[in-house]
């Protein structure tokens, strides 16, 4: 399944459309504006909402949280001890770790589990300017989730390039 997501630079709130392959409006990212920490829905077509996303207010390390309703999912962070800056654990409710390197920044970057693709991002596929693809390799794979997951290591990766 692979999702194209337009993000707006400039847009108050954050707020942007995923389409499918086809081109249909698929999922939309609703940003929180004027919050106190970065708050996101993930909502379908018609609105309602998938996936909540929000930033940790305490925490050591820049932390992000996905729930569905009032049921935690995952969280996301930066991996510790890590050489590479552009690293982050995904660890699932059930306490399966997920790793995602590459270049965030650029929006190129692998969602992995024990070594398999589970997901990759790239804007290699595509020309139109601040568009990036989301290919969600195993059809086992919540694609919300996966979303969810690409907004919080960008989320966190600009936030740390910001500091």
């Amino acid at each position: 399944m692979r999702f194209h997501v337009r993000e707006r630079i400039f847009g108050v709130g954050d707020d942007y459309w995923i389409e499918d392959a086809d081109g249909r409006k698929v999922y939309l990212v609703d940003g929180k504006a004027m919050r106190l920490r970065d708050t996101f829905e993930l909502k379908d077509a018609d609105g309602r909402v998938l996936v909540d996303i929000r930033q940790k207010l305490v925490s050591l390390r820049d932390t992000m949280v996905i729930e569905r309703g009032d049921e935690k999912l995952a969280t996301v962070k930066r991996k510790r001890l890590s050489l590479l800056r552009n690293h982050f654990r995904v660890t699932m409710v059930d306490g399966t770790e997920l790793d995602v390197s590459g270049r965030i920044l650029d929006r190129e970057f692998a969602v992995e589990y024990d070594g398999e693709l589970l997901a990759q991002i790239s804007r290699r596929w595509l020309t139109v300017r601040d568009t990036y693809g989301v290919d969600v390799v195993r059809d086992d794979m919540d694609p919300a989730l996966v979303i969810a997951i690409a907004v919080c290591v960008i989320t966190l990766a600009e936030k740390e390039r910001n500091d």
